[in-house]
């Protein structure tokens, strides 16, 4: 009781009642869990749940999700399907626990495997052009599901190592090179072969933060030299404006979800907190602190504090919070236990 005692006593309210005062199945399971070490229940309980079953109806064939959408034209094929499989698939593994145990799990995870080049990379995200971001994401999320030693994670990982700035980080390296719109958005949605990134420039934390999600995600990988060397690059530039235009404004730390998408404050804090970077480092005791000063009265966090960021207060708002509120108090645990 007294690690659990730690964590929270540096909050300045319990964020444990707003939690379980939600009636979501899944965010009771990972409370009792995560955060109170109490036996949750059986996990295929939860797996049969109406929210699952009705996700799992909508699967095609293939295992991927239809794009609800418009699709125009765009390279590749299967860019609309692995959009909304991402999409989905965070949503059964990070909310639900879905693993390679659950058959819908498995034809997902194959038919994102499906997109992965020889190279070792996940493509048809932006075009035919190298996705280090969403390599990174989507691996974490295989890696969660129980494909950690599979040889296409091992070979993905060995594509992100050779992917690199030289500086340690990562970007996008379409970014790194001069192009034109009219260029840039031929690149992105016809074929084309993949730009090869100039390693000289600089990294960007906001894709840096979306490629270490992989490798805080994975059981060895997380302490890697390359990992650590990572992390410390990306706290460097907590509350910092990117050096790319793309997701340029500081305000973008400050726009949490969950399940991750885009790199922010509480998706970086959590794979610093799994690669194991310590609570009483500058940088991170002020990212902490601003997340202790912007607790809510009722002991739970809001879902923007981002001025370019508009948020709601609406019923899926609401549960929206829940959810980042739980990913906040994982962290604080991590750190202060």
């Amino acid at each position: 009781m007294s690690e659990l005692l730690d964590w929270r006593q540096v909050l300045s309210k319990d964020p444990i009642h707003p939690l379980l005062a939600v009636a979501d199945p899944a965010l009771t399971f990972f409370t009792k869990k995560d955060l109170l070490d109490q036996d949750p229940g059986n996990i295929f309980d939860l797996w049969d749940c109406p929210e699952v079953n009705k996700i799992v109806r909508k699967q095609l064939e293939d295992g991927s999700w239809k794009y609800p959408g418009a699709q125009k034209n765009q390279y590749p094929a299967h860019h609309y399907p692995l959009a909304e499989t991402w999409k989905v698939f965070r949503v059964l593994v990070d909310q639900y626990g879905l693993t390679r145990e659950h058959p819908s799990c498995q034809r997902a995870a194959e038919f994102l495997f499906s997109c992965q080049t020889n190279e070792g990379d996940i493509r048809g995200m932006i075009g035919s052009q190298y996705a280090t971001y969403y390599t990174g994401a989507i691996m974490s999320l295989l890696i969660k599901a129980g494909y950690e030693m599979d040889p296409r994670i091992k070979k993905g990982f060995q594509w992100l190592l050779s992917m690199r700035q030289d500086d340690g980080g990562w970007t996008i390296p379409i970014l790194t090179v001069e192009l034109s719109g009219k260029e840039r958005n031929r690149l992105t949605s016809q074929e084309a072969d993949p730009v090869q990134p100039d390693k000289t420039k600089p990294f960007s934390h906001n894709w840096t933060g979306m490629v270490l999600r992989a490798f805080a995600a994975h059981p060895t990988y997380r302490y890697s030299e390359a990992a650590v060397h990572a992390a410390n690059l990306l706290k460097s530039r907590f509350f910092e404006p990117d050096v790319y235009s793309s997701y340029k404004a500081a305000d973008h730390w400050l726009r949490f979800q969950f399940p991750f998408w885009w790199n922010n404050l509480v998706s970086a804090l959590d794979s610093l907190s799994l690669i194991g970077l310590p609570a009483v480092d500058l940088d991170i005791q002020n990212a902490l602190d601003w997340l202790i000063d912007h607790q809510e009265s009722d002991g739970a966090w809001s879902v923007s504090y981002s001025k370019i960021h508009k948020s709601a207060g609406s019923k899926k708002y609401q549960l929206n919070r829940s959810w980042i509120t739980l990913a906040i108090c994982r962290i604080f645990k991590r750190f202060y236990s």
